[in-house]
């Protein structure tokens, strides 16, 4: 981790309109991620940084987001927040700056409902602040791409382990907390072969999966391409027929959406799609 670069930074704004269906604004304590996904589709938050740094290698702390959130949410309309959209609120330096704690505690304050999404357990350290919300106006997911931990170690490197999400869903949801997983992305082979184990292992502790595609017109395929020749060359032609090919684009997804209902629908958890 020597070559990651972590620096304070001052904001204008912390509380910005969203265009996402159903969520009236996104709320982003960090710039950069540290889990180092390799798929990761908000690379092009590089351009917002002036470290100069790739992808992965950085990541901006907002340090006045608490006082800029206050001032904000004097003047804001009430609606619902997502933490976060192209960040993960939970990532390394929350355990130091504790960003977004502190921004829920507001928004609690305030009335505003939130939604959060995460790869980290560290959200159960602010169960007791979780739990200031109505239940209708909390709701916590966990971004998950299979059962398998050795998948999260090739493609989320800097991630938690996938058996801490698990425990985390059903801590919270144990606690009287609305959960759900982000199926996403979905990564061609490898997250159709972990479904049965994926939806046995959230069974009974998630209201419901949000199922997204991969996204390869970000940059990030060259990260995907060494990953799988290093680790997964057998898959490769697979990968690229699903993602590629003229005649294949658009049918493999389509055709898995099927089998990905069906496998939930056994274990009585609702699905959607982006």
């Amino acid at each position: 981790m020597s070559d990651i670069k972590i620096t304070e930074v001052n904001c204008r704004s912390v509380l910005n309109r969203s265009r996402i269906p159903g969520i009236d604004y996104t709320l982003n304590p960090y710039t950069g991620c540290l889990h180092g996904c390799v798929y990761c589709y908000a690379r092009f938050m590089t351009r917002f940084s002036k470290c100069g740094l790739p992808w992965r290698k950085f990541c901006e702390v907002k340090v006045n987001t608490d006082a800029v959130l206050a001032k904000q949410l004097l003047k804001a309309k009430k609606g619902r927040v997502s933490l976060s959209t192209v960040t993960d609120p939970y990532q390394g330096p929350e355990r130091k700056y504790q960003l977004t704690r502190a921004s829920l505690i507001r928004l609690a304050e305030a009335g505003f409902p939130v939604s959060i999404l995460t790869k980290s357990d560290l959200v159960q350290r602010d169960l007791d602040v979780l739990k200031s919300f109505n239940r209708e106006s909390c709701d916590v997911g966990f971004s998950l791409i299979s059962p398998d931990d050795a998948v999260r170690a090739a493609f989320e490197p800097g991630a938690p382990a996938i058996q801490s999400r698990f425990e985390a869903i059903k801590t919270l949801h144990q606690a009287g907390i609305r959960t759900w997983v982000f199926l996403a992305p979905v990564l061609p082979v490898i997250t159709e072969k972990g479904l049965p184990e994926l939806a046995e292992s959230i069974s009974g502790f998630a209201d419901r999966v949000l199922v997204d595609g991969l996204n390869i017109k970000c940059g990030n395929w060259q990260g995907i391409n060494t990953i799988l020749s290093a680790r997964y060359p057998s898959q490769l032609a697979e990968w690229r027929a699903a993602l590629f090919s003229e005649k294949k684009k658009g049918s493999y997804y389509s055709c898995l959406a099927g089998r990905i209902r069906i496998c939930f629908a056994r274990k009585g958890i609702r699905v959607e799609f982006c």
